[in-house]
């Protein structure tokens, strides 16, 4: 697949390819071909993040003008979060396009989420510098606007652990534990990989660019394992209730 290609699909067109390309390149893509005349993503990572939070906000403040400021920091948090952000990047059609190393590919790179979510970061990023705010703007909000109803119409943007542990305990009678199972990358962006257990189960898995951003992911996990859990028993409650009545 070429960079026109991914063009396409994007529905613009870069005045400076180079700027898409290098919005593509992971860092392990360098590390693995160092005679490059490449840079990594990194730094239009850090230009797309903060494009991000302005979007998303000034587009939460004039939708939902009657909403307290505390709620819409929990909305724009939901928004911009490093999963809401892979799953554009999916939506979007980004994970074959990206550069990396071999290593990396082999590994399942083109499906962790702290690795599409900073991909998509580097595209807000470079579409700000080629073309401007109001294309980089409109670009967000396609995957934004749609979100922000989803979001707020499913109440999605409450914390997770405090959900989590409200249902836990109220059905389960234990309180969720949450275990570091790995920690990967170099010291300026390592990633977490956090599990949460429920009586001695594995109930969900979340990486993140902090151990309280894994937690929150792996909470969201288990969130809709024991969800999905409880309603088989409801349901099954409901079955053997209904056969009772009837007999």
């Amino acid at each position: 697949m070429t960079i026109e290609d991914f063009e396409s699909a994007l529905g613009l067109t870069f005045r400076d390819k180079s700027l898409l390309t290098r919005a593509l390149t992971h860092r392990s893509y360098l590390n693995e071909n160092p005679d490059l005349p490449y840079l990594d993503n990194e730094r239009l990572e850090f230009l797309g993040d903060a494009i991000l939070d302005f979007v998303a906000a000034e587009f939460l403040y004039q939708r939902f003008p009657e909403m307290s400021e505390g709620d819409l920091t929990s909305l724009r948090a939901a928004l911009v979060r490093g999963e809401s952000l892979a799953r554009f990047a999916v939506d979007l059609g980004l994970p074959p396009h990206l550069f990396m190393s071999r290593g990396e590919d082999a590994a399942g790179g083109r499906a962790r989420a702290p690795l599409l979510a900073g991909a998509f970061e580097a595209l807000v990023g470079a579409l700000y510098l080629d073309l401007g705010f109001v294309p980089a703007r409109d670009f967000i909000l396609r995957f934004v606007a749609p979100a922000a109803e989803q979001v707020h119409h499913q109440r999605l943007d409450r914390d997770a652990k405090s959900m989590l542990q409200e249902l836990a305990q109220g059905r389960l009678q234990v309180t969720p534990l949450y275990r570091l199972v790995e920690t990967r990358g170099p010291d300026h962006a390592k990633e977490f990989t956090i599990e949460v257990v429920l009586k001695d189960q594995v109930y969900g898995r979340g990486v993140g660019r902090s151990k309280q951003i894994a937690e929150q992911e792996a909470a969201r996990v288990a969130l809709e394992t024991l969800r999905e859990e409880v309603s088989r028993q409801d349901h099954a409650a409901l079955i053997a209730l209904k056969g009772e009545l009837d007999s």
